[in-house]
C-alpha cells in the first residue's frame, strides 16, 4: 500500500505593527517626559576627549504631503575621524561609540546631532568610501526602519569616487543624500532634510534595502 505524501507545513504569518505613535516612550523616553533608563541615549556623541572636527547634523523629515514629521525617531552610526568603527569586525576598532539617537522636536519637527566628521572607510571592493553617516528612521506608519546615508557637500571629490553613491543610477537623486554645509556663529552645521515620499521622484530621499 503506497503512502500518501505529507502535505507541506502551513504556518500563519506573525502580525506586524508600525513603530508608533508611542515610539519615543520606548526608545527616547526622556524626551517624552518619562524617566525610565539610568543612562539615556542622546544626540550628543562627543565630549572633551573625542578627537576630530566637531560638526552638527540637523534637518527635518517630511511625509508625502510635505508636512514635518514631529514624531519621527532618528538614529545614526558612523566611523571616527580616522575611519574606524566601534565594531569587532573593524581591523582597528574605535574606542568611540559613534552612535546616537534622538527624536524630532515635538514643536518644530527638527532633529539635531552633535558629532564629528567621519573619516573614509574601505568599501567591499577595498576602495575608500566617501565620509558618510548611516541613518535609520522610525515613525508611525513605517513598518520597517528606513535606512539611508548622509554624505557631505564639501567632499565632492570623495563623493565622486564612492561606489554606493555613484551606484544610484538617477543622478538627480544622488543629491538627496548630500547634506549642505552651513556655518553659524563659528559652528559647522550640515543640513540634511529627508523626504519619505515625493513630492516628485527626484526629490524623494534614497533609502537602502539593508
Amino acid at each position: 500500500m503506497s503512502q500518501q505524501p505529507t502535505p507541506p507545513l502551513q504556518l500563519d504569518e506573525t502580525a506586524s505593527q508600525t513603530g508608533g505613535p508611542y515610539v519615543h516612550i520606548g526608545l527616547a523616553p526622556e524626551q517624552a517626559g518619562f524617566e525610565i533608563f539610568e543612562n539615556n541615549f542622546g544626540n550628543v556623541l562627543v565630549d572633551k576627549k573625542t578627537k576630530g572636527k566637531r560638526i552638527a547634523l540637523e534637518g527635518t523629515v517630511y511625509d508625502g504631503s510635505g508636512t514635518a514629521m514631529r514624531d519621527v525617531l532618528v538614529e545614526i552610526w558612523q566611523a571616527d575621524a580616522q575611519g574606524h568603527y566601534a565594531h569587532p569586525a573593524d581591523p582597528e576598532p574605535s574606542a568611540w561609540r559613534g552612535w546616537g539617537r534622538t527624536g524630532a522636536d515635538f514643536e518644530t519637527g527638527r532633529y539635531r546631532f552633535e558629532t564629528i566628521k567621519p573619516g573614509r572607510v574601505p568599501g567591499p571592493d577595498g576602495m575608500l568610501q566617501a565620509p558618510h553617516i548611516a541613518m535609520i528612521l522610525f515613525a508611525r506608519g513605517i513598518n520597517l526602519g528606513l535606512h539611508t546615508r548622509v554624505y557631505f557637500s564639501d567632499e565632492a571629490a570623495a563623493n565622486a569616487e564612492d561606489g554606493v553613491l555613484q551606484g544610484i543610477e538617477w543622478e538627480a537623486r544622488r543629491s538627496t543624500l548630500v547634506a549642505k554645509r552651513e556655518e553659524r556663529r563659528g559652528e559647522v552645521v550640515y543640513r540634511f532634510d529627508i523626504h519619505v515620499q515625493g513630492p516628485t521622484p527626484a526629490e524623494e530621499t534614497v533609502f537602502f534595502d539593508v
